[in-house]
């Protein structure tokens, strides 16, 4: 971060980013069908049920901005949402729902793929894992594509309401070094609750922090 952001309240201006208008955009289940690209993108990825809309509508203060579906593999699009013109929020397709047909699952997969290939927008991946359980395989997968594409991505924990408090400190620090085998991961991870609102700001704060970074550092691409 360079100077120009130094004593920047990050919470504030994550709040003041999110306090704006949120809408759907567009939906996109084939490459050729992706939105031009526009402002800064922040994607959102996880196993099906690991609660990636619950997220997106505590982000934004939406009850319903991203559908919550409760049959597993249901999102079969990556879903584009404008935040305000300042950045697009990407909900994408869930993965790792045993009872979604090989086919599906692999149109699904380069759909991603194409995705993650030709967005020069987008900024960073926000992988969610189910804070009760951890880094599962698919999780894993998913970890290594990224990798593999380049692209940079942090672990968000979800459902921190379900995990005692003692046992916190733990689950975050057996992501944390499971992280350091990935060359593509953000050496942070933030545990959320969807439902009591933990963690909620921070993940907005390292957004707007993102989206000045890319604006060189300037307060003004989030605070207006």
């Amino acid at each position: 971060m360079s100077d120009a952001a130094a004593g920047i309240d990050w919470i504030e201006a994550g709040r003041k980013l999110f306090a704006g208008p949120c809408a759907f955009m567009a939906g996109a289940a084939r490459a050729e069908g992706l939105p031009p690209i526009g402002a800064p993108e922040v994607a959102f990825a996880g196993r099906s049920n690991v609660g990636k809309s619950s997220l997106i509508n505590a982000l934004t203060g939406r009850i319903s901005l991203a559908r919550i579906s409760h049959t597993p593999g249901r999102t079969q699009e990556l879903n584009f949402f404008d935040l305000g013109g300042k950045a697009t929020l990407v909900d994408m397709p869930g993965y790792g729902y045993a009872a979604v047909s090989k086919a599906k699952s692999a149109a699904w997969g380069k759909l991603i793929r194409d995705y993650l290939r030709g967005r020069p927008s987008l900024l960073r991946v926000f992988v969610l894992v189910d804070g009760r359980h951890g880094l599962k395989e698919n999780d894993k997968e998913t970890l290594r594509l990224l990798d593999a594409a380049a692209v940079s991505y942090l672990v968000v924990l979800t459902k921190r309401d379900e995990v005692k408090a003692a046992d916190q400190p733990a689950r975050i620090a057996a992501a944390l070094e499971a992280l350091r085998a990935h060359p593509a991961a953000y050496p942070e991870v933030i545990f959320t609750s969807a439902r009591s609102g933990e963690g909620v700001a921070e993940v907005r704060a390292h957004i707007a922090r993102l989206i000045a970074e890319q604006a060189g550092g300037s307060q003004a691409a989030i605070a207006s």
